[in-house]
């Protein structure tokens, strides 16, 4: 009989024994050295953080507009339509409605990014991994850049286009105008008179100038969020992150 009593609480300090040893365990492994499982799994999930964080910031009405780091503004050479039209009466406001736009279609564009994201990260090796962990404050977005630029670019630039060919005040959209400003400007740059006085012509692809705008804007915040997981213990918002980057505090 007392056998039978003892192999029960024999049992359950065995038990015992056995959840000790692994919270143990546990607490040795925070010690250890990261292994390459939980390096990926740090980068992926801070990646996803960060990007889900920069998309969620600039899709949001006046994400790009009203922020003066990544407003999307006109190119340089379109300074002298800027000038001009903004002295005739709804002129400036002309200019502006023309930039409110390219700025929303970039916000609405943004909000669609995430899934290219998503798959970049997915195909990230260990090799990436470790060079990201260990690289630049930038390495992350540097990673994304390379591998998602492209995609990013044919998702953002027919937004873009729709947005400057609507047509305006007059019925003349964005486009038309750039086009009829920089025509003119060329015809005079190649012609002799031109040449003398040293005109360079403008080949400025609008279409293209504002999707790049737009796409550094996007990486911006992306550096940004970065930036802060890297240094902010308080930006990492699971264990795997605080393991993770809380290696490089030291």
């Amino acid at each position: 009989m007392k056998t039978h009593k003892i192999l029960p609480l024999f049992l359950i300090l065995f038990a015992g024994c056995a959840e000790l040893t692994q919270i143990a365990q546990q607490s040795i492994n925070i010690n250890q050295p990261l292994t390459q499982t939980e390096i990926i799994s740090g980068l992926k999930e801070a990646l996803i953080t960060g990007t889900g964080k920069s998309a969620e910031i600039l899709g949001a009405t006046d994400g790009y507009y009203k922020d003066n780091l990544v407003k999307i503004l006109l190119p340089p050479e379109a300074d002298v339509i800027v000038k001009n039209i903004s002295k005739i009466p709804g002129g400036e406001k002309l200019v502006e409605d023309v930039l409110l736009n390219i700025n929303r279609a970039a916000e609405d564009a943004v909000s669609e990014a995430k899934p290219i994201f998503v798959n970049s990260i997915k195909s990230m090796t260990i090799s990436d991994a470790v060079g990201i962990l260990r690289g630049e404050d930038n390495a992350a977005t540097q990673y994304l850049h390379k591998t998602t630029y492209n995609q990013l670019a044919a998702l953002y630039q027919p937004k873009i286009k729709t947005s400057i060919d609507k047509k305006l005040v007059g019925n003349v959209s964005t486009t038309q105008s750039w086009n009829l400003l920089t025509g003119k400007w060329n015809t005079l740059a190649n012609s002799v008179a031109g040449k003398v006085a040293g005109l360079k012509p403008v080949n400025v692809n609008l279409e293209e100038y504002l999707t790049q705008k737009a796409l550094d804007g996007l990486f911006l915040k992306i550096t940004e969020q970065e930036k802060l997981i890297r240094k902010d213990p308080a930006a990492r918002v699971n264990d795997i992150l605080k393991r993770v980057f809380g290696s490089l505090d030291s």
